[in-house]
């Protein structure tokens, strides 16, 4: 592979994974995403000294497909990685046709474009455990999808669209479904970085349902590692599990990030009902990424979260002046 294209570059995940492949000289990187680039604090490769084989393109899959077709076609990439997708659980009740027109409906435009070029080695489909719904003792790649919310449900139609254009056309899918991803620069809503910033706001944190819901967070670094390595060595056709060996509920994430601020924990929360769809467990099994890629978390979770901490206390100033709330676009 010579030329990657990052589809949803502004993402989370998207940023570290394009910092990962910048490791490597030899590759062309190409970054699109529907919003214009973040502020250099939110971007981890914006802190590299050598630019010069990324490349950003801002497109929207909605609108603006024609565009992004467009500059597939003129760049014929050897991969793509799409992160693009709408990806909050609890508002997806609220419009669940926009979740379903950006997961499924501009996928399938995408895909069925792509089956017909001659230029695409391999393309990895970005999807989520959340598909199985309440993921209750021993959940492997073949076990059956059970979706809770409708952005579970787009999720899980988003894998089929693309597994059937590889069954029909032997277009080069392969699927990656990782759990809660963490880690300096994420979304400032998101319940790690959330934590530290409402404790340093003197904010009380609402904890759904207590916080008693079991997940399985692993860093985002862990995670970019895993999907280059299903993206290098991966089989066409598979799916691959990337999550640590054991789950942690919600409640002990903020305790570890109260610590980190030397707060305490019963003072810094108030308990509010559960949300709806919420699911009980959310732990996958990672054996096959282990066996067949030699992929292994190597950050712990007490590292993880002080690194995150540390990152909200350094950029302070910037992440004052950002929304601490989800802004839905359609």
């Amino acid at each position: 592979m010579q030329k990657i294209v990052v589809i949803g570059s502004n993402s989370f995940s998207g940023q570290d994974f394009i910092d990962l492949l910048l490791e490597e000289p030899s590759l062309e990187v190409i970054g699109v995403s529907r919003s214009p680039e973040k502020p250099g604090f939110m971007l981890r490769y914006a802190s590299r000294k050598d630019l010069s084989h990324y490349s950003f393109h801002q497109v929207d899959m909605n609108g603006g497909m024609v565009q992004l077709l467009e500059l597939l076609d003129r760049e014929r990439p050897d991969a793509i990685v799409n992160f693009a997708a709408q990806s909050e659980v609890a508002p997806s009740w609220e419009h669940p046709e926009h979740w379903f027109e950006t997961n499924c409906a501009a996928l399938s435009k995408l895909v069925n474009h792509l089956r017909r070029q001659d230029y695409l080695e391999r393309y990895l489909h970005i999807s989520s455990p959340e598909a199985y719904g309440s993921c209750i003792g021993r959940v492997t790649e073949t076990t059956p999808d059970n979706p809770s919310t409708p952005y579970a449900a787009s999720k899980a139609a988003a894998d089929m669209i693309v597994d059937v254009y590889r069954k029909q056309y032997g277009f080069p899918a392969l699927t990656v479904r990782a759990t809660n991803v963490y880690g300096a620069r994420q979304q400032l809503f998101k319940i790690v970085p959330r934590s530290a910033i409402y404790m340093r706001l003197g904010r009380k944190i609402p904890l759904h349902g207590g916080g008693v819901a079991v997940k399985s967070y692993i860093h985002v670094r862990d995670v970019s590692r895993g999907e280059l390595a299903i993206l290098k060595k991966g089989k066409i056709g598979e799916r691959y599990h990337l999550a640590p060996e054991e789950g942690i509920s919600v409640r002990d994430i903020v305790a570890k990030v109260a610590e980190n601020l030397g707060q305490a924990f019963e003072d810094v929360v108030d308990i509010v009902d559960e949300r709806p769809g919420q699911d009980a467990a959310y732990v996958i099994d990672a054996g096959k990424a282990h066996a067949d890629l030699g992929w292994a978390p190597e950050i712990s979770q007490d590292a993880g979260i002080k690194e995150t901490v540390d990152w909200v206390v350094e950029n302070w100033a910037d992440i004052q002046r950002q929304s601490l709330d989800y802004i839905h676009k359609p």
